[in-house]
């Protein structure tokens, strides 16, 4: 592991505007070029956090992703954030993890959140995503899987020898009204689970008149602030030490007694 250049772009994303968010978020993401091994974008950056699903969704090979492979290819550079995509008859809420040579992994959002009725508009996904950059393992997730602790878990493999991955990322839409909730688990998950973390959050207002505060982030394994961001549009760098991370989890071995459990 070398250290990992990390740039949160904290937007506030056009409403049922794909092709204004690319302008906008291309402009965002080319003022890091060089700057960064990995850019992070909010959650659903081609359209917010719609009710109109069917209308904004696009296929993997819709216009949207061929953007943003040809963006990442651009900028030399990692990008991730997540999309409205159309599977068959179904919608998910799909992050994705775009590499400059045009290859990708990607996440379907488990856990929809009811409360706006996301469950009856998109399908959930089931598999947890780890990936790997410059030796860091990586698990990028979505806005409401940040309230479910279990998923989250960083469990030790006695096999590898390793835990599960070094860095968790959630991208969100997550409205300042519960801003304490956003900001509050960012720090508890980053401690519980020996991590670096961060949260990437949009803001503005939205067309369902929701207000985003932004408060995007990074914590320390300690849960300590290294970066915060307030309510305006900002591009923030920071720098992840794979030195500190290592040495508190040498001095501080949490995941030693860690419960044993299986997710299914």
């Amino acid at each position: 592991m070398t250290p990992l250049r990390v740039s949160l772009i904290q937007g506030n994303t056009r409403w049922h505007d794909a092709a204004g968010n690319r302008a906008y978020y291309g402009d965002l993401v080319r003022g890091v070029r060089g700057q960064s091994d990995l850019v992070v974008l909010p959650e659903t950056f081609t359209s917010g956090f719609t009710n109109e699903t069917l209308g904004n969704a696009e296929t993997m090979q819709g216009e949207s992703f061929a953007w943003f492979a040809a963006l990442a290819r651009e900028v030399g550079t990692v990008l991730t954030g997540s999309m409205v995509v159309r599977e068959g008859e179904k919608c998910v809420n799909r992050l994705v993890w775009m590499r400059p040579d045009g290859t990708h992994a990607h996440y379907d959002k488990r856990h929809l959140f009811r409360m706006a009725r996301e469950h009856e508009r998109f399908a959930g996904g089931n598999e947890r995503l780890i990936v790997e950059l410059h030796g860091w393992r990586v698990c990028p997730l979505v806005c409401y899987d940040l309230r479910f602790p279990v998923w989250s878990r960083n469990r030790y493999d006695p096999m590898a020898q390793r835990l599960d991955y070094d860095l968790l990322i959630y991208v969100a839409n997550w409205p300042s009204a519960r801003r304490n909730a956003w900001r509050t688990l960012l720090r508890a998950r980053a401690m519980e689970n020996l991590c670096y973390c961060i949260g990437v959050n949009r803001v503005g207002v939205d067309g369902n008149d929701l207000h985003y505060a932004g408060d995007s982030a990074v914590l320390s394994p300690l849960g300590e602030t290294e970066i915060e961001i307030g309510a305006q549009p900002q591009v923030a760098c920071a720098t992840l030490s794979a030195e500190r991370l290592t040495r508190h989890r040498a001095r501080f071995p949490a995941w030693m007694d860690a419960d044993d459990f299986s997710l299914s």
